[in-house]
């Protein structure tokens, strides 16, 4: 059959000729396939002796009409019975059977439910906890090797409360939830928080990001709920802006620059004085911030010991605690600076601190005031500022 196919798209074939047309194909589908797709398609000829089936005449051709009609209602009966199987089995707390079944979880053929698979269940708990403590899903990809994007997907699934979705729709299941509500609605609340930290951070660096490549700027587009950056050269609707229309240069999500950029922007030892004198901002207490931080810190290294306990032992984790422990004597060390009356620190502010109370207009006045330019290098990015 392959054979006979690479013959008729080459172009080798004038007629098919077969005694029966179960000689060509026992299914309906894959004889219309055939006879459409291949014959049809190719202007040749196809004809069945026994039945008289000859696609070369009017009367032919208008049977293969008739024959697609009654094949279409055969699909389209065959696939309204299989949803209605499936939609019945989630009313009724079973899983729809087949292949994608929940990570923590086997399907248990003989009784048409999810089982819990504690090897798996492990290592949910250990993502559920990390993201809990605030792990972002990147620092998850690293210590479990899991995709970031499929760590999201397990843990916002609804089966893991023992809840059965189809088509849109959530069903109460049979099987065991492995997650409390208060834990399922936390980790929805954690992504919503970020997801409107990341839109609220949009278009930070506005006119600031060049490319290293062809020398023209960077700019912001919104693509459905992305915002993406990508290099002026590659917009071929604004010939004006285009340096190099073959310019291939890497193109980023928003966010991935602005915490990037952040990241830099938080390790600079600003002068207090005259950080409030050029920005008019309004006095923060330092002291209760970096005690609240100092606090979050120390659970989070309370947790990271506990899962090594129980038998973690994944050098993410351990470099993970390194750096935490590396941080919070860093902010005693701060704190040591602060007298119990001074709420502001002895000579440099700390913009970690500060950052998420000011408002838009004012992170966008620091970052035109501090920044000169972001150059975007493919992987690399360069951040050149004002200040020494």
């Amino acid at each position: 059959m392959q054979a006979l196919i690479k013959d008729c798209l080459e172009g080798k074939i004038d007629t098919v000729l077969v005694f029966k047309l179960d000689r060509l194909s026992r299914s309906q589908k894959d004889t219309l396939y055939l006879i459409e797709e291949i014959f049809n398609a190719h202007d040749i000829g196809f004809i069945s002796i026994r039945e008289n089936f000859d696609t070369t005449s009017p009367f032919g051709k208008a049977m293969i009409g008739v024959l697609s009609v009654f094949a279409q209602l055969e699909r389209e009966t065959i696939l309204e019975r299989t949803r209605m199987g499936l939609r019945k089995r989630a009313e009724d707390g079973y899983w729809r059977g087949g292949g994608k079944v929940p990570f923590a979880y086997d399907y248990d053929k003989t009784t048409g439910m999810l089982r819990i698979n504690q090897e798996r269940k492990v290592i949910f708990d250990l993502m559920k906890t990390l993201r809990l403590q605030g792990y972002s899903y990147a620092k998850l990809e690293k210590i479990t090797g899991y995709d970031e994007a499929w760590i999201q997907g397990i843990l916002k699934s609804p089966t893991n409360l023992g809840k059965i979705p189809y088509k849109g729709k959530i069903y109460p299941g049979k099987h065991e939830k492995i997650i409390s509500e208060e834990e399922y609605l936390a980790l929805q609340k954690i992504d919503q928080e970020r997801s409107q930290n990341r839109h609220a951070s949009h278009y930070l660096l506005s006119g600031k990001i060049y490319c290293g490549k062809c020398t023209a700027k960077y700019r912001y587009q919104k693509w459905g709920k992305r915002i993406i950056c990508y290099c002026y050269s590659q917009q071929k609707s604004k010939p004006k802006y285009i340096k190099n229309q073959n310019c291939s240069n890497q193109r980023y999500e928003s966010y991935e620059i602005e915490e990037a950029f952040l990241e830099q922007l938080f390790s600079l030892k600003l002068d207090k004085q005259l950080f409030k004198e050029t920005f008019n901002l309004k006095n923060i207490n330092v002291k209760d911030e970096l005690k609240l931080r100092f606090e979050k810190i120390a659970k989070k290294i309370t947790n990271l010991i506990n899962l090594l306990a129980e038998g973690y032992s994944q050098f993410e984790i351990k470099k993970e605690l390194n750096k935490l422990s590396q941080e919070k004597n860093n902010i005693l060390k701060e704190l040591e600076t602060i007298k119990d009356n001074d709420l502001t620190l002895s000579k440099s502010i700390n913009l970690r601190n500060l950052w998420s109370k000011l408002s838009n207009e004012e992170q966008k006045n620091i970052v035109n005031e501090l920044l000169e330019k972001v150059i975007v290098d493919n992987n690399t990015l360069k951040f050149y500022w004002y200040i020494n």
